[in-house]
């Protein structure tokens, strides 16, 4: 005899359906979603030097996963801008490369949502902002350097 007032979120990726009951939406982390204010500061983020603790791969694995679960999309911003690799740049190893698309999966659907567009388009957006970061332009700048110095000898 109980009426229950639910938010019912379908994830058409996922196949899945959330069913929330209104009155915990407070308890179960759910938030608004963010405005164009925080997208750009998100994206700011992601052009930022990347932070990498020198501690134990688990402990920050733990922090990054923490990180991407909390919603916080500043947060998740910080996990795609630390984990991103480059061409250039040595390879992931699996646990690295999951949790940085995960988070570039989280980042992209709050993206999308909120410039109303595709979450490629808001993927597209987020490796642009990430190659405007300024050691990944001076690397690519001494990569290309190191083409011509390998175009110069083969005219030798």
């Amino acid at each position: 005899g109980h009426t229950l007032e639910l938010l019912v979120i379908v994830f058409e990726q996922d196949k899945m359906t959330l069913r929330v009951p209104v009155a915990k939406i407070a308890t179960v982390g759910m938030r608004k979603l963010g405005d164009p204010a925080a997208v750009k500061k998100a994206l700011e983020t992601v052009r930022g030097r990347p932070r990498v603790k020198r501690t134990m791969w688990s402990r920050r694995a733990q922090e990054y996963e923490a990180k991407i679960n909390s919603g916080d999309l500043n947060s998740i911003s910080e996990v795609v801008r630390d984990l991103f690799r480059s061409e250039s740049q040595p390879e992931q190893s699996y646990s690295e490369r999951q949790l940085y698309e995960a988070a570039l999966d989280r980042m992209a659907r709050e993206i999308a949502a909120v410039n109303k567009c595709s979450e490629t388009e808001a993927v597209k957006q987020i490796e642009q902002n990430l190659a405007k970061s300024p050691s990944r332009l001076k690397a690519a700048a001494e990569a290309a350097a190191g083409d011509d110095d390998d175009d110069k000898e083969e005219a030798a």
